[in-house]
């Protein structure tokens, strides 16, 4: 009989993209004339996972890697940084993907994606997915990356499916076009996933590609008419736009020197989880998460850059 104590619930569950960051040590400089490098854990929903931990929150990842060293380094990072690696599974044909960032300029790194022939987070099955969890952890992440593949997009459609809008179910947008053969097809993927979660984070042109609506109150017009309850869409210097069926409420951008703005995103994203399992009103969450965005550009790398709650309540102090 095993009398050790289970492990609390999760309160997370992010599904998608995971890597290896590799980021110049010389900034302002082409890719071309970079001497070194330093190695990072990334990926959109891995970086999620650890910003909503960093804040307290319990939180795993469902993805893939390679059977290499660098699969051994994702889940020796994500247990270091307090995120569980129990549905990190392994592709066995395939390689944990790299990315190496250009901070030239640091705002907006160009990035170069050695994910081929295809991510090992994109070969999820039906076989590799907690169903238990997806359909009773309080909130699920989802991206619109997932869907940009199969078998990938199959199985993610599946989630949300099974998931009915349980809970908080999260899309983010999450598109680069790098993934996508061109943009309609973005369009009709990442739209069907409108209709099956019910809060969706996304900047001005991956709104634009999901809705078809770059201004800020169009889009979100869009998505809320989608069944969507929160739509959240990140206008830069212009702040953030939080739109439900009952109000609207537009927060400042955080004055910060950019060191990179890689990972902005999932910070922001992390923030995000932290507030909707807290129950935030939207005024608040897009405020809380709009710090942590500002303080991750602020620093360089995604996963290790994370902020803490006092660093959030600091900046909101500012």
């Amino acid at each position: 009989m095993n009398d050790s104590p289970q492990p609390p619930p999760l309160e997370a569950l992010t599904v998608g993209r995971v890597g290896v960051d590799l980021y110049p040590q010389q900034s302002g400089v082409p890719l071309a004339e970079v001497r070194t490098f330093a190695k990072f854990l990334g990926g959109t929903a891995t970086n999620v996972a650890v910003a909503a931990a960093r804040l307290g929150r319990r939180s795993a990842v469902l993805t893939k890697v390679g059977p290499d060293g660098f699969g051994d380094f994702v889940r020796t990072a994500l247990t270091d940084f307090g995120v569980s690696a129990r549905y990190v599974s392994t592709a066995p044909q395939l390689q944990t993907p790299v990315v190496f960032g250009e901070l030239n300029p640091p705002s907006d790194p160009p990035l170069l994606f050695y994910r081929s022939p295809i991510a090992p987070d994109l070969t999820l099955t039906l076989d590799d997915v907690p169903w238990e969890v997806v359909e009773t952890v309080p909130l699920l992440w989802v991206t619109g990356t997932g869907v940009s593949a199969e078998p990938g997009r199959s199985t993610q459609r599946a989630i949300v499916e099974r998931r009915g809008r349980f809970g908080h179910t999260v899309l983010d947008l999450d598109y680069r076009p790098m993934f996508w053969p061109d943009i309609p097809t973005a369009r009709r993927e990442i739209g069907w996933m409108l209709d099956h979660v019910d809060v969706v984070v996304g900047n001005r042109t991956e709104a634009e590609v999901a809705v078809g609506s770059a201004d800020p109150d169009e889009a979100a017009d869009r998505l809320l008419a989608r069944g969507v309850r929160l739509a959240l869409i990140k206008c830069g210097a212009e702040g953030v736009l939080a739109a439900t069926e009952s109000g609207r409420w537009t927060v400042p951008a955080c004055a910060v020197e950019v060191v990179c703005g890689l990972g902005a995103g999932d910070g922001f994203g992390g923030a995000l989880v932290h507030g909707l399992l807290s129950g935030w009103e939207p005024h608040r969450l897009a405020t809380y998460a709009n710090a942590a965005g500002a303080l991750v550009a602020s620093r360089l790398a995604c996963a290790d850059a994370m902020p803490t709650a006092a660093e959030i309540e600091a900046m909101l102090c500012v």
